[in-house]
């Protein structure tokens, strides 16, 4: 092993580096200078890095098809200059020297870039889960566990059974949904279990709800597998049950944290809800979105607990541990899944083997429960941030739950707001992309996910002193203003 005395931190393994060499022979200046003035800038650039290994004067003397002494020229001057170490018989290294030691001034180091604003922007844009902050030695015994299994030939269409009996037990926990391992199927997320219930339930042209304004992948999902999404308007508390068609065969709903607009469907709405389901033969799609962070108030039960016979529940490891983990799970009736699991058997659609393998260690061990309530006390902190600044200046909806609020504001005070805090470097979102049909509230959305209480702080004061002026604007205008 050698150390770079340049960057005494890191330690280089001396490997044999393969070079990309190329000398001319119709140039003026001799073949073992070309080489060596070849090998001295790639080791100043640091394509040739500190204690690698270089060919053999035969072997490189080979591949550049010229005499083995043109190559020994070239690494004699390096040596005498510095730049090469290395004793008889155990080959020839880049050295790692300090560059007052070398004969040819290397040139000043470059000076890093301005940093770019992307890297000073605060993100309050909502959807993004806080994935820096986890049990790293829990996390290091799953992923241990998952290696000690061989690779499978054959994948469960099902997914893991041992995982689908510790899903099943979480589910009653966590939601009060009492089922077996027969009622799990785990998915590759939210995206790919709606995508399976598509295919399952609608087919071509099959009339498909969705909320309006909603989860925009919803009406792609269910439109690329050439169904008709038909929008489905949503209030304050979610999606309104008087007027939905009576020919739905699937309506998707959100109930425990509405996208966007942040409502928590009421009890008795949800009872009418189901009732609408089996008075006309749909099926509920219920993504329990944000369903495990809640401030301040009694979790709602579950639809799918409600009446299981016309409820399929989804839900999702993306926003509760990492996005890219690719697991969730779809709970429905033992029928339901024998006909996904034969559709995911004709597509090859399967969920990694491994990676269930490692949220089930994390669900054995309980990793997943205390990540979870470590990270509903930091989420509150930050939703408490939101209120405390943002509160007195407009109605915030949707804060007792999940990991976004909604600011309700006047809708022409919304697109100018957008822009003038991206140019102040703060990232937000509107229910502007999020409406497909009628528009009944107005806003930003703003997540408090993927950015640090500080900057959550510091990025609602600037969202506030801009509220203030458009809002001042929008009255000075003729405005009545905003209850």
């Amino acid at each position: 092993m050698a150390t770079n005395a340049r960057f005494p931190e890191t330690t280089f393994v001396r490997t044999l580096v393969d070079l990309p060499i190329s000398l001319s022979r119709e140039s003026a200046v001799p073949l073992s200078a070309q080489l060596t003035g070849w090998l001295r800038r790639a080791m100043l650039a640091g394509t040739l890095a500190p204690g690698e290994r270089l060919p053999s004067s035969r072997g490189l003397a080979g591949q550049l098809q010229v005499s083995r002494t043109v190559v020994t020229e070239a690494y004699q001057q390096l040596y005498a200059e510095g730049w090469l170490e290395g004793r008889h018989g155990s080959g020839t290294f880049v050295a790692s020297l300090e560059a007052s030691h070398l004969a040819f001034e290397a040139p000043p180091a470059p000076q890093p870039p301005p940093r770019p604003p992307a890297e000073r922007t605060i993100d309050l844009t909502p959807g993004t889960p806080w994935v820096r902050d986890y049990d790293r030695a829990a996390w290091k015994r799953a992923w241990r566990k998952a290696a000690d299994l061989p690779p499978g030939d054959s994948p469960d269409p099902y997914g893991l059974p041992y995982l689908r009996e510790l899903l099943a037990d979480h589910l009653r926990r966590a939601r009060a949904v009492t089922i077996g391992p027969e009622n799990v199927l785990v998915t590759r997320g939210t995206g790919n279990g709606l995508d399976l219930c598509a295919l399952a339930l609608l087919g071509e042209g099959g009339r498909a709800g969705v909320e309006d304004p909603g989860y925009h992948v919803a009406r792609t999902v269910f439109a690329a597998r050439g169904a008709k999404v038909v929008p489905c308007p949503v209030d304050e508390d979610g999606v309104i049950v008087e007027g939905l068609p009576d020919d739905l065969r699937v309506l998707y709903t959100t109930p425990a944290h509405q996208y966007p607009l942040g409502g928590r469907l009421p009890i008795p709405r949800r009872e009418r809800l189901l009732a609408w389901a089996r008075s006309t033969g749909a099926i509920i799609v219920e993504d329990d979105y944000d369903a495990e962070f809640r401030y301040d108030v009694a979790p709602l039960p579950a639809l799918y607990g409600l009446d299981p016979s016309r409820v399929v529940l989804l839900g999702t490891l993306s926003k509760t541990l990492a996005p890219d983990i690719g697991v969730g799970w779809l709970v429905g009736s033992p029928e339901l899944l024998d006909r996904i699991a034969a559709l995911r058997v004709t597509l090859s659609d399967r969920t990694s083997g491994p990676v269930q393998q490692a949220v089930a260690t994390l669900l054995e061990h309980g990793d997943l429960d205390r990540h979870l309530r470590r990270m509903r006390l930091e989420y509150a902190r930050r939703r408490g941030a939101i209120v405390e600044i943002l509160g007195p200046l407009c109605r915030l909806r949707g804060d007792t739950a999940g990991l976004h609020v909604l600011a309700e504001l006047p809708r022409d005070t919304v697109p100018g707001l957008v822009a003038a805090a991206r140019e102040k470097g703060v990232l937000l979102d509107s229910t502007v992309r999020h409406h497909y049909g009628s528009e009944r509230l107005h806003g930003l959305v703003i997540g408090y996910g993927s950015a640090t209480l500080a900057d959550v702080r510091r990025g609602c004061r600037i969202v506030a002193d801009l509220m203030c002026s458009a809002l001042n604007e929008y009255v000075s205008g003729g405005a009545e203003p905003p209850s």
